[in-house]
């Protein structure tokens, strides 16, 4: 009889861990979809700011490659971009390039060791997600003055081919992640990615009409700060889902510090931004400050799993401080960024890349060595994938409006319609 009672005991404990499980099981890959529709959301925040610093002439243009920028991305990424970016590396392989192949394939029980904590669909909805982001930061850079569909063409290219590519070197298992390097969501892999992509289409396409003249540097003004601020305020907000959702889980501790580092390193970036301006231009600049909000929000993306409260606000000032110094510096090379994407995704992801080795808090953090090499290898590859595909482009379709579109507007000249009645 005893022996009965011990069995059936031990049997009731088997159900209720089988079922404890499952509920961490459920919550964990809830967290990562609501997670993936936060940064969802960051595509109207971006579509937003870009739509807010462009002049009203060419709204309805911006709006439209933010729109096609998802669904490229979404599509690339089902196609052959999550494949390329989680391949599998053979144990022999050099970690450098691998192809799972085509299409979406989930494996026949999607609670495997790989699938622990969420569904092959969670993973691949989630990581599509920020698949787009790159395309989405090159957007805002070359606005104004570049041709829509050779525009595209570059979308579909790099975000199929360049973007998974160099994500499969760190977050696909590998040669950088068996270095060491880290980045836990992105400041490098993601963000400054994009901004070397950016740097080479502004470079191929040069300036837009009257921004540099002889007399100086005259300032282009966006049409609609209230539609900027609502898109880094839309930005802010999905990038708790960006930052919490890396995670990987719902694991409470660490979602929670994920979303106190964020959120303090983009208030320090606004403050640094706020004083920074003030010393260099004598004036209350809004432009710099939300910059400064997404440069300190880009700068704690490497490194916010890993970062106590005072480090994450010091690595979110110094990204504010970065920012009006750098839109300084980009214009006097005369390489004309509407929106300041270069300034806050390249120049401060690599800040926030570095930041991992001198505030990071935990074995095995990266190291100087192993930070730098991926920040060299993942721009020289991503700049140079984007100069080549730009300038195949440039000599083919064309990049760039005529003048005559330019002064009139690529709203009117590529779509027809005006953003406003």
């Amino acid at each position: 009889m005893q022996n009965n009672s011990i069995t059936d005991a031990m049997a009731i404990a088997a159900e209720a861990q089988k079922a404890a499980e499952f509920a961490q099981f459920t919550v964990n890959n809830l967290w990562i979809l609501v997670a993936a529709a936060m940064v969802f959301m960051m595509h109207l925040g971006f579509a937003t700011l870009e739509a807010g610093f462009v002049q009203r002439k060419n709204v309805v243009n911006i709006l439209f490659k933010n729109s096609m920028i998802i669904a490229i991305g979404l599509l690339t990424y089902c196609l052959c971009g999550f494949n390329l970016m989680y391949p599998g590396f053979a144990e022999d392989s050099s970690g450098f390039f691998a192809f799972a192949g085509f299409g979406l394939t989930p494996p026949e029980n999607g609670m495997t060791a790989e699938y622990a904590d969420y569904t092959y669909w969670s993973d691949f909805i989630f990581q599509a997600m920020f698949a787009a982001t790159g395309a989405t930061i090159v957007s805002g850079a070359v606005a104004e003055r570049i041709k829509l569909i050779p525009f595209l063409i570059f979308a579909t290219i790099f975000v199929a081919i360049s973007y998974p590519l160099t994500g499969s070197w760190k977050w696909g298992g590998g040669w950088l992640d068996a270095m060491g390097f880290y980045d836990f969501a992105g400041s490098t892999i993601v963000h400054s990615v994009g901004g070397w992509a950016a740097l080479a289409g502004i470079i191929l396409l040069g300036p837009r009409a009257g921004k540099y003249t002889k007399k100086g540097i005259r300032p282009i003004q966006g049409h609609s700060m209230p539609l900027a601020a609502i898109g880094v305020f839309l930005l802010f907000f999905g990038w708790f889902g960006f930052n919490g959702g890396s995670v990987l889980s719902a694991d409470p501790e660490l979602v929670s510090l994920v979303f106190t580092t964020t959120a303090l390193a983009a208030a320090g970036g606004a403050v640094g931004a706020f004083f920074t301006s003030f010393v260099m231009f004598k004036n209350y600049d809004l432009s710099m400050v939300l910059n400064g909000i997404l440069g300190g929000l880009v700068g704690i993306t490497a490194g916010a799993d890993i970062m106590s409260i005072t480090d994450s606000i010091i690595i979110g000032i110094i990204a504010g401080i970065i920012i009006p110094i750098s839109v300084t510096m980009f214009d006097k090379l005369k390489l004309d960024d509407p929106v300041g994407a270069t300034s806050v995704h390249l120049m401060c992801g690599i800040w926030g890349t570095l930041a991992v080795a001198i505030f990071g808090d935990c074995d095995g953090c990266g190291t100087f060595g192993a930070q730098i090499t991926g920040i060299v290898a993942m721009g020289a590859f991503s700049f140079l994938f984007a100069f080549i595909v730009f300038f195949i482009l440039k000599v083919t379709l064309g990049i760039r409006v005529d003048e005559d579109e330019e002064e009139k507007g690529l709203d009117i000249s590529e779509h027809e319609m005006a953003a406003y009645a």
